[in-house]
């Protein structure tokens, strides 16, 4: 049976075909509009892995790396799939407690029952550590500990409970099963056949890369992405995730039945204008295909 990881919502995936008819907009108008949103620094288009829109705003540069916040639990959920694809992890419905030793030595065996399905899918059943929870964990001395030593509040793979600390367990077992950094792993079988570079993002007190936010990628590199889930995983004639693993203000717009591929970048203080932000963001991105 197919599965697809959509690790929480991070990488969009719109189906063009429900969207309906409209009225058509220029790259260009589109363009225009986007410039009125203040918070805005990127957007590019990519159509049949051609870029056909490119604008940076707000003093904002090609090169210039953008925090893409949660989108890297996408990456996390790719660099899991090129994991078991290359023999590091046997599948998804190993026990992640055979990749912590803290998690195998559990008392609780439901806690031990957790899979690395159940991670990627945010159904571990632990009370989460994102929301209110967030800043006591990453204050914490132990990333890891802290999340594994949250209660059970639902059986493992049952109801999701969106949680950082699920894709973080994620990057330690990505680290366990490879014997190399989350970062080192993402370079050399991600990165570099995309031909690219990866910068380094921050680790947690023990020294495993962050996984499930604050990850560094260029717009560009954010379309060569999303250009991977809409090429079924091939960069050139190279499998780089597995076919059937599923599409993962930082957005990458998927449009598999127009080809489309739409990414932004936008600063990322909160204030009060956000949703009005995201609005105007969703509005572009629906301008966009419905040109295609």
């Amino acid at each position: 049976m197919k599965r697809v990881f959509l690790t929480a919502g991070i990488v969009a995936v719109l189906v063009a075909s429900d969207i309906g008819v409209a009225r058509q907009t220029s790259l260009e108008s589109v363009a225009k509009s986007a410039a009125q949103l203040p918070r805005l620094k990127s957007l590019l288009v990519s159509h049949r892995g051609n870029l056909v829109l490119e604008r940076y705003f707000n003093g904002a540069r090609a090169t210039q790396l953008a925090n893409i916040k949660s989108a890297s639990k996408s990456v996390i959920s790719a660099l899991v799939g090129i994991s078991i694809a290359k023999g590091h992890i046997r599948s998804v419905d190993e026990k992640a407690a055979a990749y912590l030793p803290e998690l195998a030595a559990d008392k609780d065996a439901m806690k031990r029952g957790i899979s690395i399905e159940d991670l990627l899918t945010m159904r571990s059943g632990l009370e989460s550590t994102s929301g209110r929870g967030y800043g006591a964990w990453v204050q914490s001395k132990n990333w890891v500990r802290y999340v594994l030593q949250r209660p059970l509040i639902d059986p493992p793979g049952t109801r999701i409970e969106y949680s950082t600390g699920s894709s973080h367990l994620l990057s330690a077992i990505i680290t366990k099963a490879t014997q190399m950094s989350t970062w080192q792993f993402a370079q050399e079988e991600l990165a570099k056949p995309l031909g690219f570079s990866l910068a380094k993002w921050p680790t947690d007190p023990q020294g495993i890369y962050f996984g499930g936010n604050e990850m560094l990628m260029t717009p560009r590199q954010m379309i060569e992405f999303g250009e991977l889930y809409l090429n079924q995983g091939m960069a050139g004639d190279r499998q780089i995730i597995p076919k059937d693993w599923g599409y993962g203000g930082q957005f990458v717009f998927i449009v598999p039945d127009r080809d489309l591929v739409i990414v932004t970048s936008s600063r990322s203080d909160v204030s009060r204008e956000r949703r009005d932000h995201l609005g105007g963001i969703y509005s572009l991105a629906l301008d966009i295909v419905l040109m295609y």
